[in-house]
């Protein structure tokens, strides 16, 4: 029996993904690498915007209608969030709130032991027992160690968020924050390289919140460090600056750790970020960008920001895209605001127009092309470190260790998940494709 899934939103989501794909595998089910009809459609939402929310239900519509589909299994944070409004969608769907998904990694046995044909059936009957009492959610349960849509390992670490920015309401959905234990987390990442994984990469909803009463990211990326081999790759999804702590800071010189950070600034202005309640200020920005420059030179830093956040004026928004175009971001990932029910700024009337909103988020996907083209001018004739990802004709696609996309020709030997040791070619920036042709 077929399972397909469609993952949206952030690297957690697609980790977790990974895990209940595994699960089905384990239990004889084919998982295809990309959606295709199939018996059960497992969509895996997001409610960071409104946009993502809107893309979620036209999939599940189109998986709903097709005739091979018997149920449409929805999950992650917009379906713990808004359970009625989905399964309204169609009959085929069945709602497992992001709270409870990781349950869901028992499907695949109830299925397959299971007498009942009737799959649809059988799945809201799974779902409505999502409500027993005394059983204990298990956020780390999805310790993956096949990943069917990645040629990378990704290891969750943690869940949840104690922030309460006033435009977000991923806190109401995942809770708040949990951390796998040091141990636990440095036994898995063992698992991932003893299996052949070159990189794993660190996920969570706010990692730089890992064990933040105690030892921090910091203590976990030491821990990581004194076991891994010095061939293993380590990257972070993403890291919340307002949690940075001085033991990672002085940890990240390590070659292992990869020279790629994002970094969710938002917004630059003080007086806007004291409006959305984030817990940090301009200045505080500058230090850790330039702390994470001085033990990384050259490293790539890109950057989430909202454009046309309640507070902001031409003043505010001129703040912000000045101090991105001088503190040297690599890239920018650019949201325009979406007012998200439940949250505090939802009915806010200090938010700029959505036309405003648009042009100013245009204005900074420009400079983003503009950054980006300055930072791969500079990688022209650069050694580089490349994990091959996935085999197209005769070439591989790979990233470089600074999160460089590339091309690089097959060669006997290569597999996918390899680290192999090539160098940029000359490079003016305005390359939509790369192809890397020397091998060091």
């Amino acid at each position: 029996m077929k399972v397909s899934f469609y993952t949206l939103g952030c690297r957690l989501n697609q980790c977790e993904s990974e895990a209940l794909a595994q699960a089905f595998e384990k239990a004889g089910f084919t998982v295809p690498s990309s959606s295709e009809p199939s018996r059960i459609h497992i969509v895996n939402t997001c409610t960071v915007t409104s946009k993502a929310e809107q893309k979620a239900r036209r999939m599940i519509r189109l998986f709903a209608e097709q005739e091979a589909t018997d149920v449409v299994i929805v999950t992650g944070c917009y379906a713990q969030l808004n359970q009625t409004e989905l399964e309204a969608l169609s009959p085929k769907v069945v709602v497992v709130g992001g709270l409870v998904k990781s349950r869901l990694l028992d499907l695949p046995s109830i299925i397959s032991g299971s007498a009942e044909k009737n799959l649809l059936t059988l799945c809201r009957r799974f779902a409505e027992g999502m409500e027993t009492p005394g059983i204990v959610e298990n956020p780390f349960g999805f310790d993956a160690t096949k990943f069917t849509f990645h040629s990378r390992a990704y290891l969750k670490v943690q869940d949840g968020c104690d922030n309460n920015c006033y435009y977000c309401r991923v806190h109401i959905a995942r809770g708040p924050s949990v951390s796998l234990p040091v141990e636990t987390a440095v036994s898995r990442a063992l698992e991932l390289e003893a299996l052949g994984y070159h990189e794993i990469v660190l996920t969570g909803v706010n990692l730089t919140m890992y064990n933040h009463s105690s030892d921090g990211i910091g203590g976990l990326l030491e821990a990581l460090l004194n076991v891994l081999r010095d061939d293993t790759r380590i990257r972070f999804s993403s890291l919340e600056p307002d949690h940075v702590d001085d033991r990672f800071l002085s940890l990240i010189s390590d070659h292992r750790v990869q020279p790629h950070f994002h970094i969710p600034i938002q917004s630059a202005s003080d007086s806007v970020l004291r409006r959305v309640n984030r817990s940090y200020n301009s200045a505080e920005l500058v230090d850790i960008i330039g702390r994470i420059r001085q033990a990384r030179p050259g490293a790539f830093l890109a950057c989430d920001v909202i454009a046309g956040l309640p507070g902001e004026g031409d003043a505010e928004f001129s703040q912000t895209y000045d101090f991105i175009r001088d503190n040297g971001f690599a890239q920018l990932h650019v949201f325009p605001f979406s007012p998200r029910p439940g949250t505090m700024l939802f009915g806010a009337k200090d938010r700029p127009c959505e036309q405003v909103r648009d042009d100013r988020a245009k204005l900074l996907r420009e400079l983003s092309d503009e950054l980006h083209r300055k930072y791969i001018r500079r990688q022209s004739q650069m050694p580089v470190e490349l994990l091959l990802e996935k085999k197209v004709g005769s070439y591989w696609n790979a990233l470089s260790g600074n999160y460089i996309k590339t091309r690089i020709e097959d060669r006997p030997g290569f597999s996918r998940g390899d680290i192999v040791q090539a160098r940029f070619p000359v490079l003016d920036g305005s390359e939509d494709d790369i192809t890397v042709d020397s091998l060091c």
